[in-house]
């Protein structure tokens, strides 16, 4: 089998057009439930970085971008081998205001910039393996807090 070399984004756009024109594409599942299931410590969260962090951090899942990206590796490939087109980013809170219950609202952008550079390396390397372009899309769930509160 003959591999391409990575696309550029412009052509990686214009190609995913082109996709959703003639197919349905098959998005990933769930991160949080699978992250859930490597069932992970507090040390686990911290790494070497956040070592002596002066909150709790088990919970962050996003934090696992910087502190287990292997761990967050694998379950993109998971996905992926499993036949999805698409990946999402793991940074569901990574904003400054999710991250600040953890006192790490500093780490938002890069969260989001490493989660999207994790995710692509992913699915570059399932492209690697059979050719068949993968997708990355970047992802922000809902704040933690109530934006306001009507009477």
């Amino acid at each position: 089998m003959t591999v391409n070399p990575p696309l550029n984004r412009s052509t990686r756009l214009q190609l995913l057009t082109e996709e959703l024109s003639r197919r349905i594409l098959i998005l990933d599942g769930g991160m949080g439930t699978e992250i859930q299931k490597l069932r992970l410590a507090e040390k686990d969260y911290r790494g070497e970085r956040f070592a002596s962090w002066p909150r709790d951090l088990k919970g962050n899942n996003d934090l696992l971008i910087l502190t287990r990206p292997s761990a967050i590796a694998e379950i993109h490939t998971a996905y992926l081998d499993a036949g999805a087109d698409i990946i999402e980013t793991n940074t569901f809170n990574s904003t400054r205001v999710a991250m600040a219950d953890y006192g790490m609202e500093e780490l938002a952008a890069e969260l989001c910039r490493e989660g999207a550079r994790l995710a692509r390396a992913c699915c570059d390397a399932a492209e690697a393996r059979d050719g068949k372009p993968r997708y990355v899309a970047g992802v922000l769930g809902p704040t933690n807090r109530t934006a306001s509160i009507s009477p």
